[in-house]
C-alpha cells in the first residue's frame, strides 16, 4: 500500500509538469538562455541573505541559506545543523545522524517542515537527521528562544525547515545534480542523485523534488570489557575484546512536492507532500574473545584459556517520514488566517538475524600495551607454539540468535492561526493567535529469540571467504570476511522461508496521545525596538496499554495507565535597536518535553521468584520534563554579510528523565499481580531533579570584500565557539550528572574563497566528550572528543551550457582520518573504538 501511495505521487506530479514544460514557448526559452546569470558570490550572497533574516527577527534564531547548505560537503542535515552556534552532531559509525542542541538530549529540539511539527522517528519525539538530505531546503531556522507560536515540545529549540516552494520563482527552472565517490577504507562507492523542478504562473504552481544517496562503508571496530583487579575503585585490566568488521551500505531517499493555487491575490491553497527514508543495510563479523585470567592495562601477556564467540549478521535497520498537508492561507478583513490540516506517519524498525557460535577454546598471547589496537596471536589451549585459524574454529554450539524491533506513529494534526496589525496601548503591534489539535498513536515491540533446531542444519564454515577483512587497524586474528548474505538466505530456508520473532509483552508499545493548543502573542514596536510577549496553553491527554506475564500461571495480563496533564508557557522576547547595526536580544521562555512512546509505555516484566519482587518496563506516570529559560545575546553586523555576536543562556529544567532501578510499591505497576504495600523493585525510567544548563556562545561570520583588494577580497571565514556546563540530580543513583549530550567545548571554524566562479571553503568542527544519550543504562557510557576536517571545492563554468548554468563540484569528508571512541567513566578504559576512512565525491550540477 506505501508503495503504490509514494509511486502515485511521483506519477502525478511528473504528468502533470510534462505538458507545461512541452507548451513553454520557445522565444521564452532564448529569452531565458540569453538571461542567465552566474553569481560570482554564492556563499557571500546567501550568508548575506540569512544575516539579514536573523537580524530582523523577534527572537533569538540562527539561518542557513540554501546556497549555505550547498556549499558544505554534508550527507544530510544533522551535518549542515552542526555548523550553527550551540548545536553539536552525534554520529553513529561516521555519520552524522543526531543532533543535540545546546547540549541538550535529542528529544528537546523539536522539528518542523514548513512550519509543521513532525513527530521523530526514533522513538515518537527524537528527530533521526539521516533521514532529511541537505538538497530538500531552502532555508532552515534554528530558533533558540522559543515563541508562543511555537510548539511547547521545543524544549530548548524549534528547528523548522522551509522546503522549496513552485512560487520561489516565476516559469519553469530545474536543477539536477549527480556525483561519484568512493569511501577510503575498502574503496566503496558512493553515489548521489538529486533534482528538483518547478513551474509557476500568476495562478498556478507546481514543485516536485527528488534525492537518492548510497554509501558503501565499512567500519573498523575494536569493543572492550573491564574488571578492576586492584579493587580500588578504577578498571585495570582487560577482560574481553571484540573484533568487529562492519561491511553493507547506507542509502537515503527523499521525494515529494508541492502544488499551490491563488484563486485571488491574496489567498493560496496548497497541497503538499514530502517523504524521506534511511536504511542501512549491516553485514557484521564479530569475535568477542574471553580472558579466563584477565589481561592487565599496558602490558603482553600470555592467556592460556580464551573463549571464543563468533556473531555474523546480515541485518537492515530503516526509518521513515511520511508528512503530507493541504493548507490555505488568506486574508478576511484585516486578519491574515493560514489553515493547515496534516497528516504524518513514521516507520523505525530494526531486523537482526545473528548466526551466533559460542565455546570456542584456544590459547594467545594478548598485547594490550596499545588499547587502540589490541593484538592476539592466537595458539592451541597449552600449545604456545603452535598456530589457529579463527575462521575455521570448532565451537561447542552454533544457533541463530534474532533481534527485531519496531516504533510506529501516527499523527494527525489541526492548526488553525490569524494575525493582524493594530494599535495597542498606543503602539504599533502585530497580534498573533491560534490553536493547535493533535491526535498521535504509536505502537510497537521488540523481540529476541534463539533458533536452534533449524539452525542445526546450516554449516557456517561453508560460507567463509578467502577476502581477509578491510582493515586499518591490525588484523593481528587473520579474520576472513563471510558470506552474511549466503549465510542468511540458508538459515531462512531452513527456517521454513521466514526469520520472525513474537514481540516481548514487556517491550509492547501502545499509546494514545492527544494534545491541544491554544496561544496568543503580540509584537509591539517602539522607537528602541520591539517586544514579543505570548502564552501558550497545552493540555496532554496520554494513555498507553500494555501487558504483563502473571509470574503464577504464565498468562498476559491487560494493563493500561493515563497521565493528564496542562502545562502553562509563557514567553518574553525584548530587541533593542542600539544603533542600525548593533542589536541586544533579552529573552525568557519556557517549554516542555513529554517522555518518549519507550519510556511510557505501560507494559512490564514481573517477576516473583526473587526477593524482593522485580518489575523491568515502561513507566507511564512518568511527569514531562519542563524548562524555564533566559537568554541575553549582542549582534554587531559590522558589515554586509558579516556578524559578530555573543549570548550567554541559562535553563532551568525539572524531571529530567533518566534510567535507573527503584524500590516502590509493586501495586502500583502491577495491579493484581503483586499485592498492595510490597517492595519492588523497578527498573524502568524516572524523573530527577535540579536540572540545569548554563552556556556562552560566540559567533563570527566576515567577508574580504569590503577590506581587501583584489584578488583578495574573495576570502572569507566564520567560525563559532559554544562553552555549556549542565548537570541534574537523579535521586535513585543518589549522584549528580551532566545532562545526556553536553560536551563543555564545540566549536567550528571555516575559512572560504570564492571569485572568478571558484567556490572552495575548509572546515573544522570539534566537541568535546559527553555523556552518551544511547546505549548508556548506566549513566557511566561517554563519547570521547570527536573531530572532523571537511573540505569542498566548486567551479561553475562562466558562460551558460545550452541555457544552463553548470557547476563542478567536490567535496571530502574526514579528510584527517578521525576515529570515534566511546569509554566507561575515564577515557583509560574505551568500550568502544572504530573508525571508517575519508570520502570523497565528484559531482556535477545543472541549473536552469
Amino acid at each position: 500500500m506505501r508503495i503504490s501511495v509514494k509511486s502515485g505521487l511521483l506519477c502525478t506530479v511528473a504528468l502533470a509538469l510534462a505538458p507545461i514544460a512541452v507548451a513553454q514557448n520557445v522565444e521564452e526559452k532564448e529569452s531565458r538562455q540569453e538571461t542567465v546569470v552566474v553569481t560570482s558570490t554564492p556563499i557571500r550572497d546567501s550568508q548575506l541573505a540569512a544575516i539579514e533574516a536573523k537580524k530582523d527577527a523577534g527572537n533569538i534564531v540562527d539561518i542557513l541559506a540554501a546556497d549555505t547548505i550547498g556549499r558544505f560537503p554534508d550527507q544530510n542535515l544533522a551535518d549542515s545543523l552542526g555548523r550553527v552556534p550551540g548545536l553539536a552532531i552525534e554520529r553513529d559509525q561516521g555519520q552524522a545522524r543526531f543532533i543535540n542542541f545546546r547540549g541538550a538530549p535529542f528529544r528537546y529540539t523539536k522539528i518542523a517542515f514548513d512550519g509543521i511539527d513532525v513527530l521523530g522517528a526514533e522513538d515518537g519525539r527524537t528527530p533521526r537527521f539521516d533521514a532529511f538530505p541537505s538538497v530538500i531546503t531552502s532555508k532552515i531556522a534554528v530558533n533558540k528562544a522559543i515563541t508562543a507560536d511555537m510548539p511547547g515540545e521545543s524544549t530548548i529549540g524549534y528547528v523548522n525547515i522551509d522546503t522549496y516552494k513552485p512560487f520561489d520563482k516565476e516559469g519553469l527552472h530545474f536543477s539536477l545534480e549527480g556525483g561519484l565517490g568512493k569511501q577510503q577504507l575498502g574503496d566503496d562507492d558512493i553515489e548521489k542523485v538529486n533534482g528538483r523542478a518547478s513551474y509557476s504562473n500568476d495562478v498556478f504552481g507546481l514543485l516536485v523534488f527528488g534525492s537518492h544517496n548510497l554509501r558503501g562503508r565499512i567500519t573498523d571496530n575494536r569493543e572492550y570489557s573491564y574488571l578492576d583487579l586492584n579493587r580500588d575503585g578504577t578498571d585495570d585490566a582487560v577482560e574481553s575484546i571484540d573484533f568487529r568488521s562492519y561491511r553493507g551500505e547506507r542509502e537515503d531517499n527523499a521525494y515529494g512536492g508541492r502544488l499551490e493555487f491563488r484563486p485571488t491575490s491574496d489567498s493560496t491553497v496548497f497541497l503538499s507532500s514530502l517523504y524521506s527514508e534511511f536504511i542501512d543495510r549491516e553485514e557484521r563479523n564479530q569475535y568477542v574473545f574471553d580472558f579466563n585470567t584477565p589481561v592487565t592495562m599496558g602490558t603482553e601477556t600470555y592467556a592460556p584459556v580464551i573463549v571464543v564467540s563468533r556473531l555474523l549478521e546480515d541485518g537492515k535497520y530503516e526509518n521513515s517520514t511520511f508528512s503530507n498537508t493541504l493548507g490555505y492561507d488568506g486574508v478576511f478583513g484585516e486578519w491574515e488566517v493560514g489553515a493547515r490540516i496534516n497528516y504524518t506517519e513514521t516507520e523505525n524498525s530494526t531486523f537482526l538475524p545473528i548466526p551466533y557460535s559460542a565455546g570456542g577454546v584456544v590459547g594467545g598471547t594478548v598485547d594490550a600495551t596499545n588499547i587502540f589496537d589490541p593484538k592476539l596471536s592466537l595458539t592451541q589451549v597449552g600449545q604456545p607454539g603452535t598456530t589457529v585459524d579463527v575462521n575455521h574454529l570448532s565451537y561447542a554450539q552454533s544457533f541463530g540468535l534474532f533481534y527485531v524491533g519496531e516504533t510506529n506513529t501516527e499523527a494527525t494534526k489541526f492548526k488553525l492561526d490569524a494575525e493582524r496589525d493594530l494599535t495597542l496601548f498606543g503602539y504599533d503591534t502585530r497580534l498573533k493567535i491560534g490553536g493547535q489539535f493533535d491526535t498521535r498513536e504509536a505502537n510497537g515491540g521488540s523481540a529476541q529469540a534463539y533458533d536452534f533446531v533449524s539452525f542445526a542444519s546450516v554449516d557456517i564454515n561453508n560460507y567463509v571467504t578467502s577476502a581477509l577483512w578491510d582493515s586499518d587497524f591490525t588484523n593481528s586474528i587473520g579474520a576472513i570476511n563471510v558470506d552474511n548474505v549466503g549465510l542468511r538466505k540458508a538459515w531462512q530456508a531452513a527456517a521454513g522461508g521466514s526469520l520472525t520473532a513474537e514481540y516481548t509483552p514487556d517491550s509492547l508499545i501502545s499509546i494514545e496521545e492527544d494534545v491541544a493548543a491554544l496561544y496568543a502573542m503580540a509584537t509591539s514596536k517602539f522607537d528602541w525596538g520591539s517586544l514579543v510577549y505570548g502564552l501558550r496553553v497545552e493540555q496532554t491527554d496520554f494513555t498507553s496499554a500494555g501487558t504483563m506475564i502473571d509470574p503464577v500461571t504464565g498468562n498476559p495480563v491487560q494493563v493500561s495507565a493515563s497521565n493528564d496533564y496542562t502545562n502553562v508557557l509563557p514567553s518574553l522576547h525584548a530587541n533593542f535597536d542600539i544603533t542600525d547595526d548593533l542589536k541586544i536580544r533579552l529573552s525568557a521562555s519556557t517549554g516542555l518535553s513529554r517522555p518518549t512512546y519507550t519510556e511510557a509505555r505501560a507494559s512490564q516484566s514481573v517477576n516473583t521468584t526473587n526477593t524482593p519482587f522485580e518489575i523491568r518496563g515502561g513507566n507511564p506516570f512518568l511527569d514531562p520534563e519542563t524548562s524555564v529559560g533566559v537568554d541575553a545575546t549582542i549582534e554587531w553586523y559590522f558589515a554586509p554579510a558579516s556578524l559578530l555576536s555573543a549570548g550567554v543562556y541559562h535553563r532551568r529544567i525539572d524531571n529530567v528523565i533518566y534510567p535507573a532501578s527503584s524500590t516502590v510499591d509493586g501495586s502500583v505497576y502491577a495491579p493484581g499481580l503483586i499485592a498492595p504495600g510490597t517492595p519492588t523493585t523497578f527498573n524502568s525510567f524516572f524523573n530527577g531533579e535540579d536540572g540545569a544548563m548554563t552556556g556562552f556562545e560566540l559567533n563570527f561570520m566576515g567577508t574580504a570584500e569590503d577590506w581587501l583588494p583584489a584578488p583578495f577580497d574573495g576570502l572569507g571565514v566564520s567560525g563559532n565557539l559554544t562553552l555549556v556546563d549542565s548537570s541534574f540530580y537523579a535521586p535513585n543513583l543518589a549522584g549528580k550528572y551532566s545532562m545526556p549530550g553536553t560536551s563543555d567545548t564545540v566549536y567550528n571554524a571555516s575559512v572560504f574563497y570564492e571569485k572568478f566562479g571558484l567556490s572552495a571553503r575548509l572546515n573544522y568542527q570539534f566537541r568535546s566528550a559527553w555523556l552518551s544519550t544511547t546505549e548508556n543504562d548506566s549513566l557511566s557510557e561517554y563519547w570521547g572528543d570527536t573531530e572532523r576536517v571537511d573540505a569542498s571545492l566548486r567551479y561553475t563554468l562562466p558562460n551558460p551550457v545550452f541555457g544552463t548554468s553548470v557547476t563542478l563540484a567536490l567535496n571530502g569528508n574526514n579528510l584527517t582520518d578521525e576515529r570515534d571512541t566511546r569509554y566507561i567513566n575515564t577515557s583509560a578504559t574505551p568500550n568502544q573504538y572504530e573508525g571508517f576512512g575519508r570520502r570523497w565525491v565528484a559531482s556535477i550540477r545543472i541549473d536552469y
